[in-house]
């Protein structure tokens, strides 16, 4: 038989006949039998750019991450890995390992798919940049950026046999920007539940990846979020489910670990100690180094998926020094009475989903504690005031709120403007409503500092867009609710603006996640208003709602939709907001504001800020400073956007007029 080489020196030398014979040895050489965490123990290097350990990498300091790691290795027969986590047990550093493998030991087109394209960008410089830097295997095999052609960009890394792109969920072109052997796909609940009007980006990944058949590898890791709405524990209870169980240091009987088994005594932290579920011993942390090493994986479910494996951790892992037990309980403890910091302990450091209680507020409680103040007037906590408009086929609806620095809010207003939303008079209308003022408890007058109008319904979004773009970015934002975003409101996108068939320009549509608000709203509205026997003061976030704007109607509209499970067409159970009566637009304006004071930044301001607002109001009405010493506030910005929202007439005068 005449063998490659016989073959290439028949057909004679010419320019890359070397090339072309290493080329095929790659192609014709068995998958490395080297496992991922093999490789990491013997050439990954962790540098003190982004490490708090610098020096080689040990995967004894995490043993839980051992098989991890090794069902990316090629060898392995899952197709899908799944990795449910708490924060601080280093998650991020299987992927990070599994690209540097890839790169140096089993080359192939790699995807890796952050949340955002900015985050994308991050985990670029932050991660793969010094992972290249400081792994000489690795180094030597991607050029240095600053060379010529050298295929090292920012979201692209070139190496022989091989191409890394990283991209965002929220980009449709990145997902779909090249086939992809091994897919990398982190903190999938962060990921938007529909990219660019394409479907879901899990799955617009994955059919980048179907032409390698039963060669391909992804890699789903992300904390949870909420129960049915959470991507990664829908995959991981589609897998078989392993727990990482531990040996008992007293009688060695195997567990897994429970915040339920943790005990403490009030108020000592320090105090903290595990109790064995067998024995019932009592568990030092000083036990845990030992323990980790003696621990292993076992699968408690059987997988609806045969291919993919799942694995779930807490931060109650965490290696001695980085994350200990009696944190673990300073944070519990410290969360008590705030379901919004319990939810937040239970996604990061527990690594579970938080159950919605899907209740709404009940109108009749919400009527009952409404409270009295001059109509067309703003508390002297209030110090922002914005609004939100939902369109309706012959009327808009406009809800003004306040806003207070701990994020309590005031109904200032709530107007109907009759009219055809495709004919100018009711546009005009709210045009007026845009250029009013409110009375403030200083004496000052107020206007509103950003509007956001809906234009999630198809047949009016050309008025809507048209209205914003006259209106002017600073004064008026569209938007359009979003499923999946776990955030008030995302990145704006640029929108072409037609109407009547003629072009008119460009302005940028703001995605709000109705779902986060709607969540965020009722339970403000579910918070006690203090009695006036206990003097206490009204809490953070609490919604003031007053006597001549809040009728009974309002109250019902505000509490119009119930979170429930309903089983979506995969079989997968999920979590969606739907309508207990038909009418619902004083939730969806109350929403709408509130995505225009985050659009503004109002959720990044700082005590500062505050200050300098409330400072001016302090002042007499007519007896702005215009000089001197006192420092004026800064006006709002809109996020992304150097234009001055109206209303904030100078800057000396801040946002009063």
């Amino acid at each position: 038989m005449i063998s490659g080489e016989q073959i290439v020196a028949e057909l004679g030398n010419f320019d890359g006949a070397a090339e072309i014979l290493q080329a095929w040895r790659d192609g014709m050489a068995p998958e490395p039998a080297l496992l991922v965490s093999d490789w990491a123990d013997k050439h990954r290097m962790l540098g003190s750019r982004g490490s708090a350990e610098p020096g080689p990498w040990r995967t004894a300091r995490t043993p839980y991450l051992r098989d991890v790691m090794d069902a990316l290795s090629p060898a392995h027969p899952a197709r899908r890995v799944v990795f449910m986590k708490g924060a601080q047990v280093g998650g991020t550093e299987c992927g990070n390992n599994w690209i540097g493998y890839v790169i140096h030991h089993a080359p192939g087109p790699m995807l890796a798919v952050q949340p955002t394209t900015e985050l994308a960008k991050r985990f670029s410089d932050q991660r793969i940049d010094p992972l290249v830097e400081e792994t000489p295997a690795i180094r030597q095999r991607v050029a240095p950026a600053r060379s010529r052609d050298s295929g090292n960009r920012q979201l692209s890394k070139e190496f022989p046999g091989g191409q890394l792109v990283m991209t965002g969920a929220n980009s449709a072109v990145g997902l779909r920007s090249m086939s992809a052997r091994f897919l990398f796909l982190d903190e999938v609940d962060a990921y938007p539940g529909d990219v660019e009007g394409e479907g879901d980006p899990v799955a617009l990944a994955e059919a980048r990846a179907r032409t390698f058949g039963w060669r391909r590898k992804t890699l789903l890791v992300s904390t949870p979020t909420i129960s049915g709405l959470s991507r990664i524990e829908r995959e991981y209870l589609a897998s078989d489910q392993r727990r990482f169980f531990l040996p008992c240091p007293h009688c060695a009987a195997m567990q897994w670990l429970r915040f339920e088994r943790l005990v403490w005594e009030k108020g000592e932290p320090d105090s903290a100690r595990y109790l064995c579920e067998a024995c019932d011993g009592a568990i030092g942390e000083q036990h845990k180094t030992t323990m980790l090493a003696g621990g292993e994986w076992r699968p408690t479910a059987i997988p609806q998926d045969p291919h993919a494996i799942g694995f779930h951790i807490s931060a109650l892992y965490s290696p001695v020094g980085w994350f200990s037990w009696s944190q673990a309980v300073r944070d519990w403890e410290a969360a008590q009475g705030d379901d919004r910091a319990i939810k937040t302990f239970r996604n990061t450091v527990l690594g579970e989903t938080w159950q919605e209680s899907g209740e709404a507020p009940d109108w009749q409680r919400l009527y009952d504690r409404r409270e009295e103040w001059a109509p067309g007037t703003v508390a002297a906590e209030g110090l922002l005031l914005t609004a939100g408009v939902d369109v309706q086929r012959d009327r808009l609806e406009a809800s003004i709120w306040a806003w207070a620095q701990d994020r309590q809010s005031w109904l200032i207003e709530h107007r109907i403007l009759v009219g055809n939303p495709f004919e100018a008079a009711v546009w005009d209308e709210l045009r007026g409503l845009l250029g009013e003022t409110w009375r403030h408890a200083s004496g000052h007058r107020l206007g509103l500092a950003m509007t956001a109008i809906d234009s999630g319904d198809g047949m009016t979004t050309a008025e809507v867009y048209a209205f914003v773009r006259r209106a002017g970015a600073g004064r008026a934002i569209a938007v359009k609710g979003q499923d999946g975003l776990r955030a008030a409101i995302g990145q704006p996108s640029a929108t072409e603006v037609r109407r009547n068939g003629r072009k008119l320009g460009g302005l940028k549509l703001w995605p709000v996640g109705s779902s986060f608000l709607k969540g965020e709203t009722y339970g403000w509205l579910k918070l006690e208003r203090p009695t006036a026997e206990s003097g206490d003061p009204f809490p953070p976030g609490f919604v003031h709602l007053p006597l001549h704007a809040a009728g009974e109607e309002f109250c019902r509209q505000l509490t119009a939709e119930q979170f429930v499970a309903r089983a979506g067409r995969n079989g997968f159970r999920r979590l969606e907001w739907v309508k207990t009566r038909e009418r619902n637009e004083a939730l969806d304006c109350r929403v709408y504001a509130r995505a225009a004071a985050a659009a503004l930044g109002m959720d990044g301001w700082g005590d500062g800020r505050w200050a300098r607002m409330a400072d001016s109001l302090s002042l007499p009405a007519g007896e702005i400073p215009t000089g001197g010493n006192v420092a004026p506030p800064s006006p709002p910005q809109v996020a992304n956007n150097t234009q001055r929202p109206r209303g904030w007439l100078a800057p000396r005068n801040g946002w009063l007029r």
